[in-house]
């Protein structure tokens, strides 16, 4: 029977821890906001969106990280992503398309 152990001295689990932490420290911004100001109002339900946005995007982008060798083709491939994650955000934030999903 083969096992795996984890080993976080590993550079692609360093990338994922990196990746957790980057998204908590994201997600702390809106949440520190709202401790001065009424102009951030966010619910639990905007931190879990935008949570699994953030996750979804960084876990995409190190999935192409490991998976894709060409330099041009990861780059190319890790923007497009980039690119998704700023228009969904977009448009929940204040619905630049105008779909039933946008925000106020």
């Amino acid at each position: 029977m083969e096992t795996h152990k984890i080993e976080f001295g590993n550079s692609k689990n360093k990338r994922l821890i990196g990746i957790l932490i980057v998204v908590a420290i994201i997600l702390l911004i809106p949440l520190i906001a709202m401790q001065f100001t009424d102009e951030v109002n966010w619910d639990l339900f905007d931190f879990i969106v935008m949570g699994g946005l953030l996750l979804g995007t960084g876990l995409s982008c190190e999935i192409v990280l490991r998976m894709v060798k060409n330099t041009t083709h990861r780059i190319i491939i890790c923007g497009i992503i980039l690119i998704m994650l700023f228009l969904v955000w977009a448009e929940l934030a204040v619905g630049i398309f105008g779909t039933p999903i946008a925000g106020s």
